[in-house]
Formats: C-alpha cells, sequence, structure tokens
C-alpha cells in the first residue's frame, strides 16, 4: 500500500516527519533511482527507497528511551563534520536507529526522549499539540513580582517574537540566585535565556523535568532507561492511567562513549580484555 514518503521515512527511524520532509527536500532521498518531491506516495514493500544512497529497511521495533542528558552534550544523532563533541546517541546503549525528540540546548540538562518512532516525535514536538515542558531555571538574582509578571504573560525577544504565556513560579532560595518552576508550551532555541537576558535575569542553569506526561524522575546526568508501556500509552494521549515507575537505569561507562551510532549490550569480560559492559544500577522509588 502507497504511503506518504515522510511518514515511510519517519517509520524506519530517520527522524519525524518535518525532519524528514527536509532529506526530501535536500534532494537526498531517491525512489526507485530517482529524486523524491514532497508529497510523493510509495510503496515500502515493492520500492525502493534509499537516502544518501542507503536503502530505507523495513521499520524496526518501536523503542522508547528517557535520558538524562548532561551539560555540555549535542541534542543530536551525529555532530556536524569537523565537531568532535559528544551526542545524546554516544550515551545510550541500543542498536536501534534513535533520535531526540525535540531539542535541548547544548549548556543545558534534564529529559530528553530518545525513539525511532517518528509519529509520536510529531506529535510530541509539532506546535499545534502544545505539549507542556517542565524546566527548574536557576537565575542569579532574585526576581521582583514585575519580573515574574512579565514572564508569565509573554516577552517580546530580540527577533520581535512574542513568547506565548507560561507558567512560572518561585521554588527555592539558592544564595543570590533563585530557582523556578517554568512551564511552557513551545520551545524555541535558548527561549529561556533569552527571557532570562531581557528580563535581567542571566540564567545559571536549566534542567528539563517533564516532556507531556513523562518526568526525569531520579535519573542522573548521563543515565537512560526504557520507557513503560504505560507511560508510552499515556506520551501518546490514549490513556489516563497512573505511570507505573519503573525500576532500572542504565548508564555508559566512560570508555563506552563513543561516537558509534550502534552499540550492543555485551556479557561481562575480564577487565584485561578491555572491554566495557553497560552497568545497571536501582532507582530508588
Amino acid at each position: 500500500m502507497e504511503e506518504r514518503l515522510q511518514k515511510i521515512l519517519a517509520q524506519a527511524g530517520l527522524g519525524s516527519r518535518r525532519d524528514c520532509e527536509e532529506l526530501i527536500l535536500a534532494g537526498r532521498v531517491r525512489v526507485d533511482g530517482q529524486v523524491a518531491k514532497i508529497g510523493q506516495k510509495a510503496d515500502p514493500t515493492t520500492a525502493k527507497i534509499t537516502v544518501d544512497g542507503r536503502e530505507i529497511k523495513p521499520p524496526e521495533q518501536k523503542v522508547y528511551i528517557a535520558l538524562h542528558k548532561p551539560r555540555y552534550v549535542l541534542t543530536t544523532v551525529e555532530p556536524e563534520a569537523g565537531d568532535t563533541r559528544r551526542t545524546v546517541r554516544d550515551l545510550v546503549g541500543v542498536p536501534e536507529r534513535l533520535f531526540p525528540v525535540g531539542r535541548l540546548d547544548f549548556d543545558s540538562e534534564g529529559l530528553v526522549l530518545m525513539t525511532n518512532d517518528g509519529d509520536l516525535a510529531q506529535k510530541l514536538t509539532h506546535p499545534s499539540h502544545g505539549h507542556e515542558k517542565e524546566y527548574r531555571v536557576l537565575v542569579a538574582r532574585h526576581p521582583d513580582q514585575e519580573q515574574l509578571d512579565i514572564w508569565r504573560r509573554g516577552v517580546v525577544l530580540d527577533d520581535g517574537y512574542k513568547t506565548q504565556p507560561a507558567e512560572v513560579r518561585v521554588e527555592s532560595q539558592a544564595g543570590k540566585g533563585m530557582w523556578l518552576r517554568v512551564i511552557m508550551r513551545e520551545g524555541r532555541k535558548r527561549q529561556i535565556r533569552e527571557i532570562g537576558a531581557k528580563l535581567n535575569l542571566p540564567v545559571v542553569r536549566i534542567v528539563r523535568v517533564r516532556i507531556g506526561t513523562l518526568r526525569l524522575g531520579n535519573l542522573k546526568p548521563g543515565e537512560w532507561r526504557v520507557l513503560t508501556p504505560e507511560e508510552v500509552i499515556a506520551l501518546k494521549g490514549q490513556s489516563p492511567r497512573p505511570i507505573r515507575r519503573p525500576q532500572t537505569a542504565h548508564r555508559l561507562p566512560p570508555k563506552a562513549m563513543t561516537r558509534a551510532t550502534s552499540v550492543t549490550e555485551r556479557k561481562p569480560k575480564p577487565a584485561a580484555s578491555g572491554n566495557t559492559k553497560l552497568q545497571q544500577k536501582t532507582v530508588k522509588k
């Protein structure tokens, strides 16, 4: 059965549908040897579909992973040529082709959803759905009521864009600074930091703690875990049932954090072999 080309690519784990549209627009996708066009349909069971010359394989089993991205890690699968910085894909040791849903700035930390489910990525990132994202934000000064009210109503940024209303509340004092809790329904690049600069509230640290119904929980920087079936259902908006908390988190040892995009779990071997293994630890409820 024929389907939209961007849907086929998204189901194959190449990104959200919008990401896959960009691949098509860039001329990187071919169907039976011909450069593909936006809006084109194809039958994935009979057509030969390639991206950058590599044939698209049948859809993989869907994988959903919550990662606590540390600071100074790129939220992408592969960096640009010459960029040696680590990416979120370097931190997750599974063989499936995964991509991060949405963005989280290089110098920010917290929850990132990794998956190969392009339909869910589209649902969570498209502005029309307005999914909430929640952050803990440390600012260098104590905000006054006027600054908080302006942030809540919306702030006009340098490019003339006015941010949507947001929930902003004081959480706790931190020396001369203050931790704030910010809940937004949009996610422009470096938006929180720009708002802080506009309000004379320099942002020191940003930790994302929630995406829609998915929470960071007790994951520590660099740790990741597989979502429970209940969490996946809730993210898709199909069930209001309480979320069952997962039991196990994983972390790749430092030597295993390479830029390989296909890492498999191996049984422990003697240290002399030089092999690394995935470490597991119990997350307290």
